[in-house]
């Protein structure tokens, strides 16, 4: 029977040990034929591998006697046949898997500039609630000499924080970093800052500016943390910062996506969004954030970063309710996703391209506010579906709400574009005290059958 018999490298999933072809551990060449290649030269290893030959019908005459024998060679395996389409697929997983790393490499070696993070010298944070709080953590533990300041009107919170390192009112158990400080005196503050992390409510914001405004410098970078609308003038904090500072090209960045502070202080995996119209801008603010916990993305699209931030906070105050009336998982979903396809309309009305709204500001912070306990405005939601009154809710918690006043202005924003939105809708009468949310429910569910859009 011919056949080539061949030292080879073993393959990724074969081991040939085929016994009968097996005679040393020097390259051996066996060949039956009248007519003798000339010979070949291979490098030995331990491997054993022989290779198709000839079929049936080359067989010399004189060889027949062996077609008992298989003509067609096999390659001996510890591997099932039906064991190889799953390896293949492994190995397939692995390539993709080399080539992203390999990419990431190649990115991060370009890329890598941290310049901006070491040229960078003092920060200030307007806003000492949970979230200002924890950026400020973040920022401070990026650099261990970068002066970070929070601006606080609390004098007793202030002390807590340069005497303890801690926020006693809202991270009790957290350490902040030896270079955060907290002040009252906002020319102090932000005298030579070159960041300002806005942390204010929006519905506060306005005021606020206006009475530190003649203290701010024309070319420093607003990064807003705040999410909403102003109730009266349905601004964004990307018109609101701008116009209460005096100064139409004050530098801005919305900073947006699914966070919550305490996880951010926990030092937990975190992605979020900066969308500046200057690109510039955005990658600077990138430098400045981004970590190993903290992967930080860039957009130009600042309208759906912000208008997506401002109506999940309302879409989590119907999730709640949902929750309180112990509705179930079908109805949770349904609600839920009814409320994305509202927020993609109105958004995308305004300017936003729907990309926006399905990625980490979108879709992102909305599952994470309407899923997740800890959400502030999914939990006015579940107390107002379990029969308690508003103002009740509202007075027992020490933290904002957004939703509950952006409620009201996103439905004169959807007036305003003519866009149907029948879920938030509900939610702004239920804060209004016009409906009750069972008869929301009923309302809901006997509107028109119509085609998804």
């Amino acid at each position: 029977m011919a056949a080539l018999l061949l030292e080879l490298p073993p393959p990724p999933f074969f081991n040939c040990n085929h016994h009968r072809f097996l005679s040393s551990s020097k390259t051996t060449l066996h060949y039956f034929p009248s007519k003798i290649p000339p010979p070949l030269t291979f490098t030995p290893t331990t491997t054993y591998c022989f290779l198709p030959t000839v079929t049936s019908s080359s067989i010399p005459e004189d060889e027949e006697e062996d077609k008992e024998e298989p003509h067609s060679i096999a390659v001996a395996s510890t591997i099932a046949p039906d064991e190889r389409p799953q390896q293949d697929r492994r190995k397939v997983v692995q390539i993709a898997w080399e080539k992203l790393v390999r990419w990431s490499r190649s990115w991060r070696s370009k890329n890598n500039k941290t310049d901006h993070l070491e040229r960078t010298n003092k920060v200030v944070v307007l806003g000492g609630g949970s979230f200002g709080t924890a950026m400020a953590a973040h920022v401070a533990y990026r650099k261990s000499n970068l002066e970070v300041q929070i601006l606080l009107r609390d004098p007793l919170l202030c002390q807590s924080i340069n005497e303890n390192h801690c926020n006693c009112k809202y991270f009790p158990e957290h350490k902040l970093p030896d270079n955060v400080i907290a002040t009252t005196n906002a020319k102090a503050a932000l005298l030579g800052a070159d960041y300002c992390f806005h942390a204010v409510p929006v519905q506060f914001s306005s005021s606020f500016l206006e009475g530190i405004a003649e203290y701010v410098d024309p070319g420093l970078p607003f990064i807003s943390l705040s999410k909403g609308l102003e109730l009266n003038t349905l601004r964004m904090m990307s018109q609101i910062i701008p116009q209460a500072l005096g100064n139409p090209y004050q530098p801005f960045v919305s900073l947006s996506g699914p966070s919550f502070a305490l996880e951010l202080m926990n030092k937990l995996p975190t992605a979020m969004v900066v969308a500046s119209k200057d690109k510039k801008l955005a990658h600077a603010t990138q430098q400045l954030l981004a970590s190993s916990l903290l992967r930080i993305s860039t957009s130009r699209d600042v309208t759906g970063v912000e208008i997506a931030g401002a109506l999940k906070n309302v879409l989590a105050i119907a999730a709640g309710i949902v929750e309180g009336m112990n509705l179930g998982n079908n109805s949770m979903a349904a609600l839920v996703a009814q409320g994305c396809t509202e927020i993609r309309w109105l958004a995308t009305k305004m300017g936003a391209k729907p990309a926006t709204i399905t990625g980490l500001s979108g879709t992102g912070d909305i599952m994470l506010t309407c899923f997740v306990n800890l959400s502030r405005n999914r939990t006015v939601g579940v107390r107002l579906g379990s029969g308690e009154k508003l103002d009740d809710i509202l007075s027992s918690m020490n933290q904002v709400a957004e939703g509950v006043s952006t409620a009201g202005a996103v439905i004169a924003l959807a007036q305003k574009y003519n866009v149907k939105m029948p879920v938030l809708t509900a939610v702004a009468r239920i804060i209004d005290n016009e409906l009750t949310p069972k008869k929301a429910v009923l309302e809901l569910m006997s509107l028109p059958q119509v085609e998804e859009v």
